[in-house]
């Protein structure tokens, strides 16, 4: 269909992303373009293939789809190949392994065509047949990363990660989408959300795959994958504010119990108190530093535009935070000295020992906190650093970039 009309009169492109599709891909693509026809919806079928070796590029070509070669292996990346490939006004982006209904196009038509900017499916609104789904994506990766998703950026999306879903595409061009792997669904909704973009959903169904290999999907490593997504792009709800939120506590606790024990509602606290008081400061300040180098790097790598890491990379940069660190392990220095000389003075009494942790303690956290802080500026340091892509100039170093891209 596409063939026949100029780019500019293509409404919808229904993008496929494939490797090694050759079971399924013709029904899919035969399902798309008669779900167009049926709609009267002036478009495309596009097979963005990452590489196939199995024939699905002649396979997609006889069905009537349009193939364009993805450069950059992986989920993301054939999907990023095809948005910049695709000449609808809409994508409706989808699997070529049959196990969305491609037939039934007109709720994302309907709803784009209504002004919406992201259409997303919902599985669990439309119905998962038995098998199409692992229970344990149904019952706890799912849920959880759409849990999340929803805490962490406001979302009113009941299925994060549903394969099926149309967006305008100039405006998710303008996002600057640029993960290749799987979390590439997440950055899409993600990033379409911190945008304010228009975001609806509507029911959709899954069904077994109709292939006889296992799915490119593997639960843990692309679990895991999501998941350190959206620590990236939330690390102030994530691991700033829990970690200063501890870290304070933590301080609180540790100068009362320095000077001595404290009863509250005839509850003790004393030397054992102080003990997790300081392990308090110490994840506390590993949390709010873990963060920091989240923004950073979000910043640094392109993945986020986060105006504020300029300001936090100055603030723990390698100056800043050996003068820090050099003065923090001197204070614990000092007091570690102070403490055990005044113990061994007084003869190595039990109850001198009790009174000298009450300074032994402190004093060892501040020195833990300064080398924390010391080797935090190097680190903050080589994050910000910018990275320069050499050319890649031969098939051996394509491959690599292909493998480190870990689908």
């Amino acid at each position: 269909m596409a063939g026949t009309v100029a780019r500019d009169e293509i409404e919808v492109t229904v993008l496929l992303p494939c490797l090694n599709e050759a079971e399924t891909l013709e029904v899919c693509v035969t399902k798309a373009l008669r779900a167009l026809d049926e709609l009267g919806v002036v478009g495309e079928v596009l097979v963005s293939d990452n590489g196939s070796t199995d024939g699905s590029q002649e396979i997609a070509t006889k069905a009537g789809a349009r193939v364009s070669h993805a450069p950059i292996r992986g989920y993301g990346g054939a999907l990023l190949n095809g948005i910049e490939e695709a000449r609808g006004k809409y994508i409706i982006m989808g699997d070529a392994d049959d196990s969305y209904d491609l037939s039934n196009l007109e709720p994302f038509v309907r709803e784009l065509r209504a002004g919406h900017d992201v259409v997303m499916g919902n599985r669990f609104r439309g119905g998962i047949a038995p098998g199409a789904m692992p229970p344990l994506h149904k019952y706890l990766g799912n849920p959880v990363l759409s849990w999340l998703g929803r805490r962490l950026f406001g979302l009113k999306v009941g299925d994060f990660h549903c394969g099926i879903r149309g967006f305008n595409r100039d405006r998710i061009r303008q996002l600057g989408l640029c993960m290749p792997g799987m979390e590439f669904a997440s950055e899409l909704v993600v990033r379409a959300a911190l945008n304010k973009y228009d975001i609806v959903e509507v029911p959709t169904t899954l069904q077994p795959d109709g292939r006889s290999r296992p799915p490119h999907l593997r639960t843990w490593r692309d679990g895991w994958r999501h998941l350190r997504f959206l620590l990236v792009f939330a690390p102030r709800k994530t691991l700033i504010w829990p970690g200063a939120i501890m870290f304070v506590l933590g301080m609180i606790g540790t100068g009362i119990l320095t000077v001595g024990p404290l009863s509250v509602a005839g509850v003790g606290f004393d030397i054992n108190t102080l003990v997790y008081t300081c392990l308090s400061m110490l994840v506390g300040a590993q949390l709010w530093l873990f963060g920091v180098f989240a923004l950073i790097y979000g910043h640094s790598e392109g993945i986020t535009d986060n105006r504020q890491a300029d300001r936090w990379t100055r603030l723990i940069r390698f100056e800043t935070c050996t003068a820090a660190g050099i003065v923090m392990i001197l204070i614990g220095l000092a007091g570690s000295i102070l403490a055990f000389s005044a113990w061994g003075s007084r003869g190595f009494g039990a109850q001198d020992l009790g009174e000298a942790l009450r300074v032994v303690l402190p004093s060892s956290t501040a020195i833990g906190l300064g080398v924390m802080v010391l080797f935090a500026g190097l680190f903050s340091s080589l994050l910000s650093l910018r990275r320069v892509h050499a050319p890649v100039t031969s098939k051996q170093q394509v491959d690599s970039e292909y493998a480190a891209t870990g689908v």
